[in-house]
């Protein structure tokens, strides 16, 4: 019985991760425009003059990163390159102010870098950009 339910719900998997990459996608697009230009949500500060490291940096990785991701589109590599920033992002930013991510305002990096990572290691799943070049590439 197991065993059917598992068979099941692996016919279902591709459009998970394919949701999954969307909404990560879309959560970090959002995040690095919310960065570069203060939009569609004001964090407070106002968009990070241009060139200002790392923060305006990291909006634009955020950004660009995001949208491949979202679209599906070079979702591997992209995604791969965002857990590292966010890997990074953590220890530069949030681990010194405390040992653990709940105390030091670091969840989200975490989370972050852990979901990119399980993208860069099973791909975009179902409805990616990259799944449709697969095809066409395959039909010649």
């Amino acid at each position: 019985m197991t065993t059917n339910l598992e068979t099941r719900l692996a016919t279902y998997s591709p459009v998970v991760i394919g949701i999954f990459r969307v909404v990560f996608g879309f959560l970090f697009t959002i995040h690095g425009a919310a960065k570069l230009f203060a939009w569609p949500v004001d964090s407070g500060s106002g968009a990070i003059p241009v060139g200002t490291w790392p923060g305006w940096w990291a909006g634009l990785l955020e950004l660009v990163l995001g949208l491949l991701i979202l679209t599906g589109l070079f979702t591997r590599i992209a995604a791969f390159i965002a857990s590292g920033e966010m890997a990074v992002a953590y220890f530069w930013q949030h681990q010194p102010n405390g040992l653990f991510p709940l105390e030091n305002g670091g969840e989200p990096a975490v989370l972050y870098c852990f979901g990119f990572l399980l993208l860069a290691a099973i791909g975009g799943g179902a409805f990616a950009l990259d799944t449709a070049r697969g095809r066409r590439t395959a039909r010649g």
